[in-house]
């Protein structure tokens, strides 16, 4: 989207007030964008709103479940206590 408005990140850099360094992490996906950068973009890019510059996806859960098995085919491997405790 700056190829046109800005001749290359250099130019956006300033104009968003971060280093080339971190644009270009964010463009390799090595870093995630913070509120500095959002603030920044929407500096650079007068005119459009935040949801023509930005995205949300939602993220895989980073622990996956196994699905348990139903109430009614494990009650029989439970234990009963002793009569009498």
């Amino acid at each position: 989207m700056y190829i046109g408005r800005y001749r290359n990140l250099s130019e956006l850099a300033k104009a968003m007030g971060i280093s080339v360094s971190q644009i270009y992490r964010v463009l390799e996906g090595k870093r995630n964008i913070n509120r500095k950068f959002i603030i920044g973009a929407i500096k650079a890019f007068p005119g459009y709103k935040f949801d023509d510059l930005f995205y949300f996806v939602p993220a895989e859960p980073a622990v996956k479940f196994a699905n348990p098995k139903p109430l009614e085919e494990t009650k029989d491997q439970i234990s009963e206590p002793p009569i009498g405790t």
